[in-house]
């Protein structure tokens, strides 16, 4: 077996045989074939696409690639939830310990950001002390005490995936549906949980702009799980409009805690709480009540006792940019548009994603909304304040939201996309 004929089998629209899809793998893992090697294929997969059995099989390969992890030692039922990546996105930081307060433990593998969209852990890393990688020791030891854990998966987890995922985001083929969905299902049934949500974005600021691909990604990722045994449901949620106020890493920090202490932005409590009640059902928990335990302050213990557990203050004051930018809105109003795409290629120009693998992310960087669409404007008020360490970067980041808004007449009627547009599963 050579990577140039697999490589060719699938520039030429061709199937990959199960050995060929094995072989690639174990010998990516392995050093045997080059990144600019897997970066052709992946670009073949993104432009031709694979079908179902190949699918099936690329995912089982990326689970051979390493270990298999198992809960069964946990006196509760394990609920893991997925994001395909947004912006704005910051919803698995109070949806963990929110989950867990009600009485499911949720080992929440998460990732870095991919292109123009936000990572969990980079999120998180702006907590002083906060650690992502725990061992699967220390990683079950927060999951049995706290409930809740948030942590890079470990080396031995998936590390084809690893590999791949980083590739991925700095060689344009994010956006390839084989790819995601393979991606996001070898991490989690390699993860032993026992049941999954996925929350597939679709919209401008998703990979998948229409809800056809969007459909797509969902069924393929919900029939992966269920023909692995874990039960797996999606939601696919709007991701034209960033979530909440902020775009960027320690700025949705401080919006989650907001909300974890009862208030923060709307929408980021509705599909919060939406996707909360998922996670409940497919656990089995049917008794408990989200909204209540948001309110009570039950969530937010949860969520102190798991930053602290992971080596991090969760009373440390977070970063700020050192630079701030403010653009306002050109006239009065209605503030009808504000496209996600563009909001998350601004915060990524700022410094709070990464151009190359390796580039490290500024903890400050990024963008707050200062209205929403639906909302009045008046001229000459904030609508945008860009934030960043290196303010060489702003000229690059204006170019992105120059096109991200529209403000229409006084009147003008607006209606807002519902937060969840479909469940399948």
């Amino acid at each position: 077996m050579d990577v140039i004929s697999v490589i060719r089998t699938k520039r030429d629209r061709g199937e990959l045989s199960p050995e060929q899809i094995d072989w690639v793998i174990d010998a990516y893992t392995r050093g045997v074939v080059a990144d600019e090697q897997m970066s052709a294929l992946a670009m073949a997969i993104l432009l031709n696409g694979m079908n179902r059995t190949e699918i099936a099989r690329w995912t089982a390969a990326m689970i051979a690639s390493g270990e298999r992890m198992n809960f069964d030692s946990l006196s509760r039922p394990t609920a893991d939830k997925h994001s395909t990546g947004g912006v704005g996105d910051k919803i698995t930081l109070p949806l963990a310990p929110l989950v867990a307060a009600c009485g499911a433990a949720v080992p929440q593998l998460s990732g870095r950001g991919l292109g123009h969209t936000g990572g969990t852990l980079d999120k998180l890393e702006s907590i002083p002390g906060w650690r992502a990688l725990l061992s699967n020791e220390e990683m079950l030891n927060v999951l049995d005490t706290t409930g809740a854990v948030i942590c890079a998966a470990g080396d031995g987890l998936a590390p084809a995936d690893k590999k791949l995922y980083a590739l991925r985001d700095v060689t344009g083929t994010v956006e390839a549906i084989p790819l995601i969905a393979s991606s996001i299902m070898s991490k989690k049934i390699a993860e032993g949980t026992g049941s999954l949500v996925l929350d597939v974005k679709v919209g401008t600021g998703a990979f998948m702009k229409n809800i056809e691909d969007a459909r797509e990604l969902a069924s393929t990722m919900v029939a992966l799980g269920t023909d692995s045994g874990v039960k797996t449901v999606a939601l696919l949620t709007d991701m034209s409009t960033p979530l909440g106020l902020t775009a960027g890493n320690a700025l949705e920090v401080r919006e989650s805690v907001e909300v974890l202490a009862g208030g923060g932005p709307a929408d980021v409590v509705e599909l919060t709480i939406a996707l909360a009640r998922e996670m409940l059902d497919a656990a089995g928990i049917k008794d408990a009540d989200p909204a209540k335990a948001l309110a009570d302050g039950s969530a937010m213990d949860v969520w102190r006792r798991m930053i602290a557990a992971q080596g991090g203050d969760p009373d440390a004051t977070l970063p700020v940019a050192r630079e701030q930018h403010v653009i306002t809105a050109p006239s009065s109003g209605v503030l009808t548009r504000l496209d996600a795409y563009d909001i998350g290629v601004a915060a990524w120009r700022l410094g709070a994603g990464r151009a190359r693998k390796e580039d490290p992310v500024q903890a400050g960087a990024g963008v707050e909304l200062h209205a929403k669409p639906g909302d009045t404007v008046t001229a000459g008020q904030p609508l945008l304040t860009l934030h960043t360490d290196t303010p060489e970067k702003f000229e690059y980041a204006l170019e992105s939201v120059a096109g991200s808004y529209d403000v229409a007449p006084a009147g003008t009627a607006f209606t807002a996309t519902p937060i969840v547009r479909e469940r399948i599963a």
